[in-house]
């Protein structure tokens, strides 16, 4: 296991001598990367002589550039841990800012980060830092908030870095996580299905797909090997996944069923549509010769499907109701022999969104209600749940 472990300029910037020490007693190899401002602080030959790794404080470094540094450390980490961390760097992470090392190797990094920040306790509550704060968290990084406690500007209040151990518990909490799946092959449907009325226009729904490519995000960066059958969408297909698109929901059956066999985890976040034109065009109909009715006829529920072939996968659907929500969703979990039913009122347009709030039913147990947060980190409880399913299969 390997951390970066970026220290930002604060009073607080020593404690990460002690981060960087705790985990290494857990056997957690450390590459230590100091701004400007953190050399003020604390020296790069302190971090050295303790780690027995040079210390990175310049985005160029002098002679041969072999490699692209910011690169290769990112490829070589399972997380970014920031401590502490300032409002200035969250304010570059959040808007893409990179000018310095650190920055730039934030925005070269698809695996997860940790945040521990330490400022005073009006610039905490400042509204910018917590806009800033609330872009981080809707990314699906980790914080580690401050504590409330004596500053050393002299005020009292939030601001004060959380302690040692309760960031190194966190930052070992999240590496074990990032090995939770793997061996495991994950299989994630996402965004709408798209039924075609003739080859102009078609009929559909609001699905965005964000939940989907969430999970397929978080199950990939835990060590999974993921399966993404997506409809059309506008997002970007996270790394290192299989990719599959597909267009109708008979399109979909079909590229799902073919993988299915060979699944451990299947989450069907997509919204596959209900109906399809009975009788589609193949040439464009005109308004003139229009009738002002559209038969249409049912598509094949997929997930029911799957749930009649279910042999040892742990099967994940998802309710999208507007009314009746529990109701609808426990007899879909019941009828369609799920694992797990995530259920969600989307009568308020949650379409699109980047956060969300779901109850999440299981076949034994009570609902747990997720309030609403991004959706990475409501694709990470779902994985959570699905994958203590599935180690209370093997027992």
């Amino acid at each position: 296991m390997k951390v970066a472990l970026g220290v930002t300029g604060c009073i607080a910037a020593y404690k990460a001598i002690e981060v960087m020490r705790g985990l290494q007693k857990a056997d957690v190899s450390v590459q230590v990367i100091l701004t400007r401002s953190a050399a003020e602080f604390v020296t790069p030959l302190t971090f050295e002589s303790l780690s027995a790794q040079q210390v990175i404080t310049d985005m160029f470094r002098p002679g041969p550039n072999w490699d692209i540094q910011h690169i290769s450390v990112a490829q070589s980490i399972q997380l970014l841990a920031v401590v502490p961390a300032t409002a200035n760097i969250l304010g570059k992470f959040a808007h893409g800012i990179a000018d310095d090392f650190l920055s730039t190797l934030y925005l070269s990094n698809p695996g997860p980060v940790l945040i521990a920040p330490a400022m005073n306790v009006e610039m905490w509550r400042h509204p910018a830092v917590r806009a800033n704060v609330e872009i981080l968290k809707a990314r699906g990084h980790h914080f580690v908030d401050p504590e409330p406690g004596m500053l050393a500007c002299g005020m009292e209040g939030n601001g004060r870095l959380a302690t040692v151990d309760a960031i190194v518990s966190r930052i070992l909490e999240v590496l074990r996580g990032g090995e939770s799946l793997a061996g495991l092959k994950v299989l994630v449907t996402a965004g709408p299905t798209v039924e075609d009325i003739d080859p102009i226009r078609f009929i559909s729904n609001r699905s965005s797909g964000k939940m989907g490519y969430a999970v397929a995000q978080i199950a990939q960066q835990r060590g999974a090997e993921v399966f993404l059958v997506s409809g059309p969408t506008s997002l970007e297909t996270p790394s290192s996944v299989h990719f599959v698109p597909v267009r109708s929901a008979a399109q979909m059956k079909d590229a799902v069923l073919a993988l299915y066999p060979e699944m451990d985890v299947v989450v069907k976040a997509a919204a596959v549509s209900d109906f399809r034109p009975a009788d589609p065009s193949a040439q464009k109909v005109k308004k003139g010769n229009a009738s002002l009715q559209l038969p249409l006829t049912q598509t094949e529920d997929i997930l029911a499907l799957l749930g009649r072939q279910k042999k040892s996968q742990v099967l994940v659907g998802f309710a999208a109701e507007t009314e009746r929500l529990m109701e609808s969703a426990q007899k879909k979990l019941e009828e369609k022999k799920l694992d797990l039913l995530v259920a969600n009122d989307v009568s308020h347009g949650v379409f699109g969104s980047d956060s969300s709030a779901v109850v999440v039913l299981s076949r034994s147990g009570e609902p747990v209600m997720l309030q609403k947060q991004s959706k990475l980190s409501i694709a990470a409880a779902i994985l959570d749940m699905a994958l203590a399913i599935r180690m209370g299969q093997k027992r």
